[in-house]
């Protein structure tokens, strides 16, 4: 899942972005995505005990990406979203739209 907010003082073009996760903790989670060159080492997330999931924050520009959360190094669908689209390795990528 994810959330879209203003960054206090930050230019218009620029939004936070919060994902998140429902998992039990200890497990390597991140989401990889066309914003981080698809490196889930880049975008680790980080077990919230108080909201029993995992949470990371992205700062991003206007525009469309594509995602996928990473959990103990398998690739999955946030499923959440209901957007997706087809990608080079036939299966989906969850997408995002930040305005």
């Amino acid at each position: 899942m994810f959330k879209i907010v203003p960054i206090a003082g930050a230019p218009a073009c620029r939004r936070e972005v919060e994902f998140s996760y429902e998992g039990n903790p200890g497990h390597f989670v991140a989401v990889a995505g066309s914003f981080n060159d698809w490196d889930p080492e880049v975008s680790r997330m980080q077990y919230d005990p108080a909201r029993h999931c995992y949470l990371t924050r992205i700062e991003l520009e206007r525009g469309d990406y594509e995602y996928k959360f990473v959990i103990d190094g398998e690739w999955f669908l946030d499923e959440s979203n209901p957007g997706f689209a087809a990608n080079d390795f036939g299966t989906l990528n969850s997408i995002l739209a930040v305005e």
